[in-house]
C-alpha cells in the first residue's frame, strides 16, 4: 500500500503587530467622535494580538518566508518538489495562481496550482495531496500557504457602535506565513479525511469584490461577517459525518494526544467542542495571541505542539476544520 504523511512544516509570523488596545486607538484617531468601548473586541473575540506584515508585502512573501524556513529543516530545495499547491483565502492577484510567483522566486520549475476554501483552505489541500501521492501520480508535494489579511480591517467610516460591531471580526485578522511537505510513505500518516458543507449560510461571511468607478477596476471589500447568521449556520450545519469518520477509525477524540480547531472567534470554541464531544484540554488556543491567521491557523497549531512537546512522532493528531460558506472538515493523521 502508498500512503502519505507530512514529513516538514513550517510557519512564519511577522514581528510585528497590534494589540487589541492599539487597535482601539487606531480606530478612534481616525474616526473622530466616535471612542470604542475598551475592551470589548478582546470580550468578544479573544483577540489580544494580531501580526501585520511590513506595507508592501504579498501574500507570496509571507509564504515563500515559510518555505525557506522548511527548506532550511529539510536539507533541500524546490528543485526536490514535483508538485506545489498554494492554500489560501488571499492571493497576490486574480490570475495567474499565486503558486506560480511563489515557484518564481524560489526558482522552481516543478506544476502549481492553487486551492482556495477560505480558512479551509490547506486542509483541502492536504486532502488533494494525500489523494495524488496515494495514486502514485507525484512522491513530493509542497503546500505553501500566505495570508497577508490584516489590511482587511476595517479603520475608517466607523460612525456608529452598530458599524463598530459589524467591523469587528475584521479586527482579530493576522498575517503568517505556513508551508507543509507531505511526502510518499510506506505506513500510513494520513489516517483519513472527511468534509461536509452548509452552504445555504455562504452569506453569513463574505470579502466582496466590488468595482470602484473612480479608479475603474476590481477591488475587494472589508470582510463581512453577519455573526447571528453565521451562528446559526454553524449551528445547523450536519457534523455527524464528521464525527462518524473518526469513529469509523475505531477511534474517539481521546485518542488524539492534540485536536487542532480553527479558531476565529474564541467563544465559539467550547460550544464546538461540546457539541462534537471534544474536550477542551486536547485543544490547542492559538487565536489569543495571534489572532485569526485564516488557513495558516491549522499549520500554527500544529507547529506550535511539536514545539511545546504535546505532539510528538507516533501521536495522533486531529485536524478541524472551519471556514466560511461553510465548509467543515476532518482530518485524522499518525504525526
Amino acid at each position: 500500500m502508498r500512503y502519505s504523511r507530512i514529513s516538514e512544516i513550517a510557519v512564519h509570523l511577522p514581528e510585528a503587530g497590534l494589540t487589541t488596545e492599539e487597535v482601539e486607538a487606531l480606530v478612534a484617531e481616525r474616526n473622530p467622535g466616535f471612542e470604542p468601548p475598551p475592551g470589548l473586541v478582546e470580550r468578544f473575540t479573544g483577540v489580544r494580538f494580531r501580526h501585520t506584515a511590513p506595507e508592501g508585502t504579498m501574500p507570496s512573501d509571507l509564504a515563500v518566508a515559510a518555505i525557506e524556513k522548511l527548506f532550511a529543516a529539510w536539507g533541500h530545495g524546490i528543485g526536490d518538489v514535483d508538485l506545489m499547491i498554494f492554500a489560501a483565502a488571499s492571493m497576490d492577484v486574480i490570475e495567474p495562481a499565486t503558486a506560480h510567483i511563489i515557484s518564481d522566486k524560489l526558482g522552481g520549475g516543478c506544476p502549481v496550482f492553487d486551492v482556495s476554501n477560505a480558512c479551509n483552505s490547506v486542509i483541502n489541500a492536504i486532502e488533494i495531496a494525500d489523494a495524488l501521492i496515494r495514486t502514485g501520480s507525484y512522491n513530493r508535494i509542497l503546500i505553501a500557504c500566505g495570508e497577508r489579511i490584516s489590511e482587511g480591517a476595517r479603520y475608517r467610516g466607523i460612525e456608529t457602535m452598530e458599524d463598530y460591531v459589524r467591523a469587528g471580526a475584521s479586527y482579530t485578522v493576522s498575517d503568517a506565513g505556513a508551508a507543509l511537505l507531505m511526502e510518499a510513505s510506506d505506513a500510513p500518516g494520513v489516517l483519513m479525511h472527511r468534509f461536509t458543507a452548509n452552504s445555504s449560510a455562504w452569506s453569513a461571511t463574505v470579502v466582496p469584490l466590488t468595482h470602484d468607478k473612480e479608479l475603474d477596476c476590481l477591488r475587494s471589500d472589508y470582510v463581512g461577517v453577519k455573526t447571528l447568521e453565521l451562528m446559526k449556520g454553524l449551528d445547523e450545519a450536519d457534523i455527524s459525518p464528521l464525527l462518524d469518520a473518526v469513529a469509523e477509525l475505531g477511534m474517539t477524540m481521546d485518542d488524539f494526544a492534540v485536536v487542532c480547531v480553527h479558531q476565529a472567534v474564541l467563544a465559539y470554541m467550547p460550544v464546538f467542542c461540546e457539541r462534537a464531544g471534544i474536550s477542551p484540554e486536547r485543544t490547542l488556543v492559538t487565536l489569543a495571541d495571534h489572532g485569526n491567521v485564516a488557513s495558516a491557523t491549522l499549520p500554527l497549531q500544529l507547529v506550535t505542539a511539536v514545539e511545546t512537546g504535546r505532539l510528538n512522532p507516533g501521536d495522533h493528531v486531529l485536524l478541524v476544520g472551519l471556514a466560511s460558506g461553510l465548509s467543515l472538515g476532518v482530518l485524522a493523521m499518525r504525526w
